[in-house]
């Protein structure tokens, strides 16, 4: 039964995070951005099936692979989404083309590591996927964030806009 609810877990939060992605969203500065990958990480943490006990050191290297897959794609999801100050101030972000096309890259190497370790007689159960989703949603939020507190709280007039101006010119 727990499988059943970590897989029920773990495709409402990838349904809930693409709806999200997918729609303009205001950012708000709560600075609890790390929670919910927190909760994700303790739930897959407590599963004792993390590790293959048959195939130990290949289960580990499939998880590690798994985990770096979930770092790169979550912060290449957090540098390509658009982030922009709306005329209230407030800090809005949404997911561009470029984004889809990282999500689709590592949805398609999570499904390539998934069959290796098929073929190779390892069973993965779904704390692995639930701990690279935790991986992937903490390095995104991290990187917004980052990104977020190098963005002006307010523009002022014409003169103040140049610096940033040239930064974004610089980062894109």
């Amino acid at each position: 039964m727990p499988g059943l609810v970590n897989v029920l877990v773990i495709v409402a939060v990838i349904a809930l995070v693409v709806v999200r992605q997918c729609s303009a969203r205001r950012i708000s500065g709560d600075r609890r951005w790390w929670v919910l990958p927190g909760i994700l990480l303790v739930m897959a943490l407590r599963e004792p099936g993390l590790v293959d006990r048959d195939h130990e050191v290949v289960s580990v290297v499939i998880l590690g692979a798994e985990l770096v897959v979930g770092l790169v794609t979550g912060a290449g999801w957090g540098w390509t989404a658009r982030l922009w100050r709306g005329e209230d101030g407030s800090l809005w972000s949404k997911g561009t083309r470029a984004t889809a096309y990282v999500w689709t890259g590592g949805l398609a190497l999570r499904v390539a590591l998934y069959g290796a370790a098929a073929a190779l007689g390892v069973h993965q159960g779904s704390s692995a996927l639930m701990m690279a989703l935790a991986v992937t949603l903490l390095v995104r939020s991290g990187v917004l964030a980052l990104r977020a507190a190098g963005i002006p709280a307010s523009y002022g007039d014409t003169a103040d806009r140049a610096p940033f101006r040239q930064a974004w010119k610089d980062r894109v």
